[in-house]
């Protein structure tokens, strides 16, 4: 249960981040936070206390199995979350080298 409460609390502080800051890349490296505590959370509802890998097993009774989707749905999510993150850092360095600032209140001023 502390291990919940410590995603939710670490999807908090990203929230925060992407909320009150004004800079570009502060409000990338908040989307990542808040991704990254997503991703511990599915991993984290897989998880089974005394699980065994769910591979080709003799049967025996009381087995407990980790179940292996959420997993991939985290690899899946990585994957997207790092191309999204390229396009987004790609996206910044373009509007510094017109704007020359990553202050998100400058570039709306501008209007250029």
């Amino acid at each position: 249960m502390t291990t919940y409460l410590l995603c939710f609390v670490l999807f908090l502080v990203g929230l925060f981040g992407v909320l009150t800051k004004r800079n570009i890349i502060k409000i990338a490296i908040g989307l990542i936070i808040m991704e990254l505590s997503l991703f511990m959370f599915f991993a984290l509802i897989g998880y089974v206390d005394n699980g065994i890998a769910p591979i080709i097993v003799e049967k025996t009774e009381n087995t407990k199995f980790v179940d292996p989707l959420p997993q991939a749905i985290v690899l899946t999510a990585i994957v997207i979350g790092l191309a999204t993150t390229a396009m987004l850092m790609a996206i910044a360095i373009r509007l510094y080298k017109k704007y020359n600032t990553f202050d998100i209140r400058k570039i709306a001023n501008l209007k250029g």
